[in-house]
């Protein structure tokens, strides 16, 4: 059995219809998982099929897009990106660099159409993961960097719609990724100690983090933040 099979999509901006690949469900069970919930796959990863491109007029969306465009949004796409698209099918097999095009290309249309920041957020997550795939770390760091930015700014514009503790654990998880153990200590605290927040395996998460931040810093030497001196998890 082929580990793709195509699915019809219609574009939201251009109405036209197009083939876009999937990988079967069956090949989706990831041998391994970051703690920032970057997956591994034995053979053929899903991520690399998330977005989906127009070849006719280059919208690249995931499924977590809105459903239709204004016309307003529809106007932007076209004077920052439809003008200047070449026809191009993303729709067959794709590996890292081809995904990592489809991820970039998908934010521009996200920021062209200022589609929401938890959207956006999510792409620039996915594409620091592609970086870590190939293990380049700079560019990895940049983007995580960016992401970070942007979960911050849904947290504090979208925090009563989305689910607050994995939101907060990923602010957290990124800062320690990115070396600023202190910030990473405050999100994870708040995690553990919000009263409002029953997300076990979120709490959990922070938990075990905040664990790893202290026993590194200890090992080092390095003076441990106010938040780990004043309380316990």
């Amino acid at each position: 059995m082929e580990p793709l099979f195509q699915i019809k999509v219609k574009c939201i901006c251009c109405e036209e219809s197009f083939q876009t690949s999937r990988v079967r469900p069956s090949l989706k069970k990831a041998i391994k998982t970051d703690s920032d919930f970057c997956s591994y796959f034995k053979t053929i990863n899903p991520d690399y099929y998330v977005v989906r491109v127009c070849p006719m007029c280059g919208f690249a969306s995931t499924e977590s897009f809105g459903e239709r465009l204004n016309d307003h949004q529809r106007s932007a796409y076209y004077e920052k990106i439809g003008a200047i698209w070449k026809y191009k099918d993303y729709g067959g097999e794709r590996n890292l660099e081809v995904a990592k095009e489809c991820y970039k290309l998908s934010l521009l249309t996200s920021q062209a159409i200022e589609e929401k920041d938890r959207v956006t957020a999510a792409l620039l997550h996915h594409i620091a993961w592609l970086y870590r795939y190939e293990e380049d770390k700079e560019q990895e760091s940049r983007f995580l960097k960016f992401a970070k930015d942007a979960y911050v700014r849904v947290y504090e514009t979208e925090r009563d719609s989305l689910s607050n503790a994995r939101l907060m654990f990923l602010i957290g998880e990124l800062n320690r990724r990115l070396g600023d153990n202190h910030e990473a200590v405050r999100w994870f605290v708040r995690v553990i100690h919000d009263k409002k927040i029953t997300d076990a395996p979120m709490i959990r998460a922070s938990r075990e983090q905040w664990q790893y931040i202290r026993e590194e810093m200890t090992g080092r030497g390095l003076e441990l933040p106010e938040e780990m001196q004043q309380s316990g998890v």
